[in-house]
């Protein structure tokens, strides 16, 4: 048995995903393969934080997939579990808005989560 407490991660998001992670709507969160999240794994903890506010939410890590750009994610994750009210065309514009071709470069991860708490 582990008894090592999780890893918990603090990570921002914008009102309008932070509102589908805390629904429990998003399940698949995609960042940009920062050396600090390399060692993201199943199992730790990510403390979501509204941009601009004070609204938090934790999830769990079930999995974490890297792909090498956003439409390889999109393409294996599906558009639904990353933002289901939006379609793949506008969530590629999106994300690609959030982060420019040199981040996207660095390789992506797709991180399946649960919410905690509800």
């Amino acid at each position: 048995m582990n008894d090592t407490p999780a890893r918990v991660r603090e990570l921002t998001l914008y009102r309008e995903y932070f509102d589908l992670v805390a629904s429990g709507a998003k399940t698949i969160e995609v960042r940009v393969k920062y050396t600090r999240l390399a060692d993201l794994a199943p199992g730790d903890v990510i403390r979501f934080r509204v941009r601009d506010g004070d609204d938090t939410c934790e999830v769990e890590v079930g999995r974490v997939t890297e792909y090498p750009d956003f439409e390889a994610l999109l393409d294996g994750e599906g558009p639904g579990s990353v933002n289901p009210t939006a379609t793949r065309e506008r969530q590629l514009a999106d994300i690609r808005a959030i982060y420019p071709p040199e981040k996207e470069a660095l390789g992506v991860l797709a991180i399946e989560i649960v919410r905690r708490g509800r």
